[in-house]
């Protein structure tokens, strides 16, 4: 497993901001929020157990509240409490189990494009996604991706950027296994129960344009949570820390200080 640590440029601050990533698990994913951030936090990024091309067989009872412990065993292996945390989607669930497991570790939270209880549309989603894997293989599992992830014009502009990194995704891809047990972890999970207990402040961020998550399921969770604001963005699909890096930083960034 790779954790990465980057310190923040002004060396009298410790705060730390832990990023989390969604189904795919990668720390890269948050690479467009690094160098903004770190001129305020400490920034911790991690890729998830079970994500790499040689790691082990994850359990067949997998669960997502094994991805919380893992982020629990994180920060106290790095002496830390009280981080802000950012998770997308399934990173934004273990948010919710962390403050869920152990408060203390987290202080504020800000979740993207998450959801109360999975909506039949996203259900279909995830379904097709994994029938493409089992049946078809992973370069078509890959290449479906960004439909579900980015807005169609984004991914007409970047076309050679977004081929080459689906090139590297295809020959470094995780076990099968892994990926579809991440994936049956994420639908069983119910996030509405946890998101009651959770009483950290908290931002729901949802994009109106998400081709995979309803914006509707996150303004849910929002109103399921005892101290949460909710964020409507207009654009940017479902990984707008990629399409709009800008905006999004902003935005979390406002929230957090």
């Amino acid at each position: 497993m790779t954790v990465e640590i980057f310190p923040c440029n002004d060396k009298s601050i410790t705060k730390t901001l832990v990023f989390s990533s969604g189904l795919g698990g990668h720390a890269n994913f948050w690479q467009p929020q690094i160098d903004f951030f770190t001129q305020h936090f400490q920034v911790l990024c991690y890729d998830q157990q079970g994500v790499q091309q040689d790691s082990e067989l994850l359990s067949s009872n997998y669960q997502l509240k094994d991805l919380a412990t893992e982020l629990v065993d994180i920060l106290k292996c790095n002496n830390l409490s009280s981080c802000h945390f950012v998770g997308h989607a399934l990173g934004a669930f273990i948010g919710l189990e962390v403050a869920a497991q152990a408060p203390q570790l987290l202080e504020k939270l800000v979740l993207l494009n998450p959801w109360d209880e999975l909506d039949f549309y996203t259900l279909k989603c995830f379904n097709l996604r994994q029938s493409l894997l089992e049946h078809t293989g992973i370069e078509a599992y890959v290449k479906a991706q960004a439909i579900f992830l980015y807005p169609p014009q984004w991914i007409s502009e970047n076309a050679q950027i977004l081929t080459e990194q689906e090139n590297q995704a295809i020959v470094k891809f995780a076990p099968i296994p892994n990926v579809l047990a991440r994936l049956n972890s994420l639908k069983a999970y119910q996030p509405k129960t946890t998101a009651a207990t959770v009483n950290h402040p908290t931002l729901v961020i949802s994009n109106a344009d998400d081709t995979l998550v309803p914006w509707q399921r996150g303004l849910s969770l929002t109103q399921n949570m005892p101290h949460a604001k909710f964020n409507l963005m207009a654009t940017g699909g479902h990984a707008s820390t990629v399409t709009q890096p800008t905006m999004m930083n902003q935005t979390i960034l406002k929230f957090l200080i």
